[in-house]
C-alpha cells in the first residue's frame, strides 16, 4: 500500500556543514537514512526549492520540502522482553539497557530488540517514530536511555537532543595511563573500507567528547566522559584515536595483557567479552513539567568485578615496589 508524505522543514544552524542525507536522518528519525537518500536522488527533496545531492552540505536555516511516496511497512512484533525500568510516567520512560540488547531491529537482529520490548510494554508506542526511542546505545554498551511515550514528548526530546540539551555521562575503563582530563575534538565518518566501522576523518561530522580521570592504575585508567555530540561509536572511536582504546572493545582495539600480569588479571581481561563502557547518568528537561531531572545507573556487575581485579593488582604492585 502506498501513501504520500509531504513535509516542510527548516534546518537548524547547528547542522551547518552536515550532509543533506545525514541532516534529514536527524530531523526525521522515523525514516531510515537509505530511504531518505533515495528520496533525494529521485528529486523528491528540495532545498530552498532546488534539488540537491545526498552529499551536498547544508549552511543552516534552509527550507527543505519533501514530497514522496512511502510504502506501508510491516509492523515489528511486540515481545515480552524484560526491561529494567528506572523511571516511568505518562510521557517518558527511562530504562537501564543491559549488555547484549540491540536497540533497533535490523539485519541479523529482526527480533529480540529493545524496540520489540517497548511495543509490548507500551503498545501505544507503535504509533510513534521508532517506537519512541530518542537515542541509542551499542549492543554491548549498557546504561540509561530515554523513551518518549507521546508524540509531543518525542518531538520535544528529539529537538533537545539535536540542540545538545540532553546530558549524557558515561564511564569507561581504557588501556594506558591517562595523566589528566581533556577534550577530543575530532570529526567522525564511516570507515572507507569497513562499512560497519567508524573512523576519525578530516571531512567527517563534528564530534566532541570530554573526559575526566576518575582513577589511574598501572596500564589502565577509569574515565568519566560527557558527550557534546552523539555520533555512532563516538566514544569508542575517539578513545582509540588518542591511543587509549576501551578495554574489551575488539572492534577498535584488542586485548592487551600487561607485561608480567598475574593470572587473575589475565583471566579477567580474557573473559571480559564486551567494551567496558556504561551510560552512567542521564539528565534532561521533562517534556511535560519542564523541570530538569537526572537519573543514575550503577556499573554492571562484570565491569565492577573487572575494576576490582585491576584495583587489587595495582595495590599489590605498589606493595611490591616498597
Amino acid at each position: 500500500m502506498l501513501k504520500i508524505i509531504e513535509k516542510r522543514l527548516c534546518t537548524l544552524i547547528s547542522l551547518k556543514g552536515t550532509r543533506l542525507d545525514r541532516a534529514l536522518a536527524e530531523l526525521l528519525p522515523e525514516y531510515s537514512r537509505s530511504k531518505i537518500k533515495t528520496w533525494i536522488e529521485q528529486g523528491n527533496v528540495l532545498v530552498n526549492d532546488t534539488a540537491q545531492k545526498p552529499k551536498d552540505k547544508l549552511f543552516g536555516r534552509e527550507i527543505i520540502k519533501i514530497r514522496a511516496q512511502l510504502h506501508e511497512e510491516t509492523h515489528d512484533n511486540a515481545q515480552a522482553i524484560p526491561l529494567n525500568i528506572v523511571y516511568e510516567d505518562s510521557d517518558i520512560l527511562i530504562i537501564n539497557k543491559p549488555i547484549g540488547l540491540v536497540v533497533h531491529p535490523g539485519a541479523g537482529n529482526p527480533e529480540g530488540t529493545l524496540l520489540n520490548a517497548l511495543l509490548y510494554h507500551c503498545p501505544n508506542n507503535a504509533h510513534l517514530p521508532r517506537a519512541g526511542i530518542i537515542h541509542r546505545l551499542d549492543k554491548d554498551t549498557s546504561g540509561l536511555l530515554v523513551i518518549a511515550k507521546t508524540l509531543s514528548a518525542h518531538t520535544f526530546l528529539v529537538k533537545a537532543l539535536q540542540e545538545r540539551e540532553i546530558k549524557r555521562e558515561y564511564e569507561a575503563l581504557v588501556y594506558g595511563d591517562i595523566i589528566s582530563g581533556g577534550t577530543i575534538d575530532a570529526p567522525i565518518e564511516r570507515h572507507a573500507r569497513l562499512r560497519t566501522h567508524m573512523a576519525v576523518k578530516e571531512n567527517g561530522r563534528d564530534a566532541i567528547t570530554h573526559y575526566r580521570v576518575l582513577e589511574r592504575f598501572h596500564d589502565f585508567t577509569h574515565l568519566k566522559l560527557n558527550l557534546e555530540t552523539g555520533r555512532t561509536h563516538q566514544i569508542r572511536v575517539h578513545l582509540a584515536h588518542i591511543l587509549h582504546p576501551i578495554v574489551g572493545d575488539t572492534t577498535y582495539g584488542r586485548i592487551k595483557l600487561p607485561k608480567g600480569a598475574p593470572e587473575p588479571l589475565i583471566k579477567a581481561l580474557q573473559n571480559f567479552k564486551h567494551q567496558a563502557l556504561h551510560a552512567r547518568r542521564l539528565g534532561l528537561t521533562h517534556p511535560a513539567t519542564q523541570k530538569w531531572i537526572e537519573f543514575e545507573a550503577p556499573l554492571p556487575q562484570d565491569m565492577q568485578t573487572l575494576l576490582e581485579v585491576i584495583q587489587k593488582n595495582n595495590q599489590d604492585e605498589q606493595l611490591r615496589a616498597r
